[in-house]
């Protein structure tokens, strides 16, 4: 198991990739991982440039908080997530450009493309809107999320989420790319979806993408 110091290390380095990949700005988004009977996530206010591995909170899914700053207003939905699902070891929020201008029209991203299957099935929801840092926000998030690992959360951003701190980073920028295409696709008219028996045998084929040769 990864240490505790590496890990703040990695919160760190994750949120400022945010930063540069323009995927947030200023003090918006926040990042957690697993660590022990709890998670790490980024503090309140602060931008991803200023942050210093004493700056990262520790919380416990039991409601213990350590450090000496308050957690992202965002911690319910990664404490939710982290806590419901086994599968799961990071969670990033961001307000990504084009995830979000779809977020605020409530729209979801479907089967477009084939690569929606990297968030798990065969479409990407937007979940309802609920005002930041609630539990209703949070329960919404969890819903949207059910057997998928990224979700738009509606007038608001997006979150992804996967078994590593990389792993959720590599997703969040998946997920804004395809967001940027559909984007580009909805300015010449609604584009059609792959049907379901095909998005069936890419999740198939996911299951295996990636992973190494097997040995013959």
């Amino acid at each position: 198991m990864e240490s505790e110091v590496h890990l703040r290390a990695e919160v760190i380095k994750t949120a400022r990739s945010l930063t540069d990949l323009g995927l947030n700005k200023g003090t918006a988004g926040n990042v957690s991982v697993r660590c022990g009977d709890g998670f790490l996530v980024t503090p309140s206010g602060m931008p991803a440039a200023a942050l210093a591995p004493q700056d990262i909170v520790w919380m416990g899914f039991d409601g213990q908080v350590e450090g000496t700053r308050a957690p992202s207003s965002e911690w319910r939905f990664h404490h939710d997530l982290l806590l419901s699902r086994a599968d799961l070891g990071a969670v990033i929020h961001t307000h990504a450009p084009f995830c979000t201008t779809l977020a605020v029209m409530g729209r979801g991203i479907p089967a477009f493309h084939y690569m929606i299957a990297v968030a798990g099935g065969t479409d990407i929801r937007c979940a309802p809107y609920a005002t930041f840092g609630t539990p209703e926000l949070s329960a919404a998030a969890v819903e949207a999320m059910h057997d998928r690992k990224a979700c738009l959360l509606g007038q608001h951003g997006m979150i992804a989420a996967g078994e590593t701190l990389a792993k959720a980073l590599k997703l969040t920028v998946e997920v804004e790319e395809l967001a940027q295409v559909y984007w580009q696709a909805l300015q010449i008219g609604e584009p059609p979806c792959l049907p379901g028996d095909e998005m069936a045998r890419v999740l198939e084929k996911f299951k295996t993408y990636g992973t190494a040769r097997p040995v013959v």
